[in-house]
């Protein structure tokens, strides 16, 4: 007989903690824990569910305007960016571009409290919901250009910016804890490299950690210059 759809997702979820993370050096424990609890698929579009542990990119809503399409990360990528923030119990952390809200409920379960910022109304409402559905009390979705962070909570130990850029705003710095970590993606496609910056005295200085191939998101091109 046909097996009840939720074992599929069970199973499912267990081969992507064995198969995409541990394989890859995704070793932290609670890292771990959480996207092996945290159903994936209740931040799929529902046609596109039966493919939310697949190791690649999922669109999650198509591109608009100047806009790019958004993604659900690829879970690999995804979890070897948020163990190199090395989230502690009592941080909060700025996760921008949520999308969905997927990151959002993962850093919820290692931090103190997740303000998750999304820039596309219907992903942001369908993030509240989901993440409410799920009884994820510790995040608050709020709205707003992604490349300007939110600064009404700042500051924050932990800033996520979930998929690649151009170059870190500033201001995105200023938001930051001292001792506080930012974690980015920056460049494009297969030479984008996963970037951690750290706040000592008030400097940052950031290092390139692993190549890694990301979706962008919205907001963060640097302006192409004219050349005459």
């Amino acid at each position: 007989g046909k097996r009840p759809m939720n074992t599929d997702f069970s199973v499912q979820r267990a081969n992507m903690v064995e198969g995409q993370l541990r394989t890859t050096d995704v070793t932290n424990t609670p890292l771990l824990q959480a996207m092996g609890e945290i159903p994936r698929e209740a931040f799929v579009p529902s046609r596109k569910k039966a493919l939310a542990y697949i190791d690649e990119d999922l669109e999650i809503s198509s591109a608009t305007g100047d806009a790019p399409a958004r993604y659900l990360m690829e879970p690999s990528p995804f979890g070897k960016l948020i163990q190199l923030a090395e989230v502690q119990p009592s941080d909060v952390v700025l996760d921008i571009g949520t999308g969905s809200g997927y990151s959002a409920a993962v850093l919820s379960r290692l931090a103190s409290f997740v303000v998750a910022l999304e820039c596309d109304e219907n992903l942001a409402q369908s993030a509240t919901e989901t993440l409410s559905t799920l009884g994820a009390v510790n995040v608050a979705v709020v709205g707003g250009k992604l490349a300007e962070g939110y600064k009404d909570d700042a500051p924050y130990d932990v800033i996520f910016i979930g998929g690649a850029v151009d170059e870190v705003p500033a201001v995105l710095f200023d938001q930051l804890r001292e001792g506080g970590r930012l974690v980015a993606v920056i460049g494009e496609g297969n030479a984008a490299r996963a970037h951690v910056f750290v706040k000592d005295e008030g400097i940052v200085s950031g290092r390139p950690v692993f190549n890694v191939a990301v979706k962008p998101l919205p907001g963060f091109r640097r302006e192409a210059e004219f050349v005459f």
